[in-house]
């Protein structure tokens, strides 16, 4: 393949970044920006994180940088990378390194200088990118640009070799499909993941739950998912997913598309389970999710079935987000659009009755309060939330309704 060279890009044209270049430059080519930055830069997407290369050792790279008074950061030194933060950005830098040992988890590493032995031990050909921060050449060792322009996603070598060497390779690999295939599977890595699915149980949920959710954060994952599910990547993780769950995704997102929404982690990971709270509980408890994850996936679950007249009661109870999904995922097609509609620009009004309120107006302080103010509420909801002055009326009538004198019998 003809040389080629990194595009222009406003990320490069950072002067932090040229002082961190040039503070690292040795006497094998680099420092050499790799990864992500190089990989997105040639596809034209935007750059968000930018990763360096380098053959200086860890302790060299920090006493540079300090030489150029450039904060250094030890983020992983043992596994040799340091973040510089120059003019409030970070750039992470990585001596080269081979591994001597790996168990699936975690590796041991040695330093290295040289750069295919380096791209060599990482997971995707279009990940094993290299580029010459002044020229802009481009090092490829193992045919990513070629993959990059097919939209596949290769293992680097043995796609069995690679996945032993850090389990989670397996759903790096749907998740990068997800991002940047294009319809077109590698056998040799869809064979490789199936086979290793087991493997998986010997991961964190914490890191096993970071993959599935930049899964489903992705636009279409839909392809990706498909697969997973074909292939049984989901049973050592997900044993909860519905069997009807790639039905559910795909209606979840065609729903997405139809009303010009974003995705919704909380939506899309229930759109793979069964529509129960056990099911939620289970698998929020198995990954580690938040607290905050799991009180959204609780609280979208607390309407079964939302319609037009119920939408806004359950968005004042469970806030408009929650609402909106919930409709999303268990709206009816007959309703789905009536009930948008009722949340379209509206904001959660506020309640202005207090028992402070009720006092004044004559009712005894007590539990008779509370009963009544309570039912106040319940009726200007079933009213559609009307104004203040609506709701002072239905005040006035509950206290002197709850003030009249008992009947006797």
């Amino acid at each position: 393949m003809s040389r080629v060279n990194l595009p222009a890009a406003e990320w490069r044209e950072a002067k932090g970044l040229a002082r961190v270049v040039a503070a690292l430059h040795d006497d094998h080519g680099g420092p050499r920006f790799v990864g992500g930055a190089v990989r997105d830069t040639l596809l034209d997407i935007d750059v968000t994180d930018i990763d360096l290369a380098t053959t200086l050792h860890p302790d060299i790279v920090i006493d540079r940088l300090e030489a150029a008074r450039i904060k250094a950061v030890p983020t992983g030194i043992d596994h040799g990378t340091v973040t510089a933060v120059a003019d409030g950005k970070n750039y992470e830098i990585t001596t080269l390194r081979r591994d001597v040992t790996t168990d699936g988890r975690r590796a041991t590493v040695a330093f290295a200088t040289d750069w295919k032995e380096d791209a060599a031990r990482r997971d995707f050909t279009i990940n094993a990118l290299y580029a010459d921060p002044a020229t802009g050449e481009v090092f490829d060792y193992f045919g990513g640009l070629n993959d990059l322009i097919k939209h596949v996603v290769r293992f680097i070598g043995d796609a069995d070799k690679r996945i032993a060497e850090d389990h989670l390779r397996i759903l790096r690999y749907f998740r990068f499909l997800a991002r940047f295939g294009d319809g077109v599977v590698d056998n040799d890595a869809l064979t490789a993941c199936a086979a290793s699915t087991n493997s998986l149980m010997a991961l964190s949920r914490e890191r096993i739950a970071s993959e599935l959710l930049k899964l489903l954060a992705l636009p279409d994952p839909r392809h990706a998912i498909s697969l997973m599910i074909e292939h049984e990547i989901f049973v050592p993780f997900l044993p909860e997913l519905a069997g009807e769950a790639m039905t559910t995704f795909n209606r979840l997102y065609a729903r997405e598309q139809a009303c010009l929404l974003p995705p919704s982690l909380p939506a899309r990971l229930l759109s793979l389970l069964p529509h129960n709270a056990d099911a939620a509980q289970n698998v929020a408890m198995r990954l580690k999710l938040s607290n905050r994850m799991r009180a959204d996936m609780l609280a979208r679950l607390e309407n079964r079935q939302p319609t037009a007249d119920t939408i806004r009661a359950f968005a004042y109870r469970e806030g408009i987000e929650a609402a909106r999904d919930a409709a999303m995922l268990y709206a009816v097609d007959a309703e789905l659009l009536s009930s948008m509609a009722m949340l379209k620009d509206w904001e959660v009004p506020e309640f202005v009755i207090k028992g402070g309120d009720l006092i004044k107006r004559g009712l005894a302080a007590g539990p008779v309060v509370a009963e009544t103010l309570k039912a106040i509420e319940k009726s200007w909801i079933a009213e559609d939330f009307p104004a203040a002055d609506r709701a002072n009326a239905l005040a006035d009538q509950a206290v002197v309704d709850a003030t009249l004198p008992s009947k006797k019998a």
